[in-house]
């Protein structure tokens, strides 16, 4: 079949186009990237969970993630700004399609109970965001050797003007949305 990428330039554009009644070409939506976000609150106390984080999150994406720092003070946190407070990655290009075909059709899988995904996840311009609770059903993550299980969020930032636009592209790239 090919990767996510082919697939989409070779069918998928055409589809969109016909379904979602474009006339021009650049205006069929796309994926523009990827954002990866393990916010670790815990870490204020222990600084060192940071560093396993950002392990965990390289090898799930596949590249460098980097330490995300507090702006601002928070007192009743006990948090300082500039203090390490969490762990991001971006992903664009192939990385991003064989993050998304990863996600779709090996790591949503093995989530426990899985109905499908929650569409209320998209923000007004066409991005849509969605939550995981354990970082552990990816299979790069060896469980034994996880001290914590830890949540992850996932941003994908596409070209869609619409919510509607973003969700039949989603849809047709193959994310399980939750039936009503």
């Amino acid at each position: 079949m090919g990767t996510l990428k082919e697939q989409y330039e070779k069918e998928l554009k055409g589809k969109l186009q016909q379904q979602l009644g474009i006339t021009n070409v650049m205006d069929i939506p796309k994926i523009e990237k990827i954002v990866l976000n393990m916010g670790l609150g815990e870490a204020v106390q222990n600084p060192k969970i940071i560093d396993k984080a950002i392990e965990e999150l390289t090898a799930i994406s596949g590249q460098k993630a980097v330490m995300t720092k507090a702006k601002k003070s928070i007192a009743t946190f006990k948090l300082r700004a500039g203090m390490p407070i969490g762990s991001r990655v971006t992903l664009r290009s192939k990385k991003m399609y064989d993050f998304l075909s990863k996600l779709i059709n090996v790591a949503l899988p093995r989530v426990r109970d899985f109905r499908g995904v929650s569409a209320k996840g998209f923000d007004g311009r066409g991005n849509f965001s969605m939550g995981i609770t354990e970082h552990i059903i990816f299979p790069e993550i060896d469980y034994d050797k996880v001290d914590q299980i830890r949540g992850l969020n996932i941003t994908i930032v596409t070209t869609a003007k619409t919510d509607a636009a973003a969700h039949t592209l989603l849809e047709a790239i193959g994310m399980p949305f939750r039936k009503k």
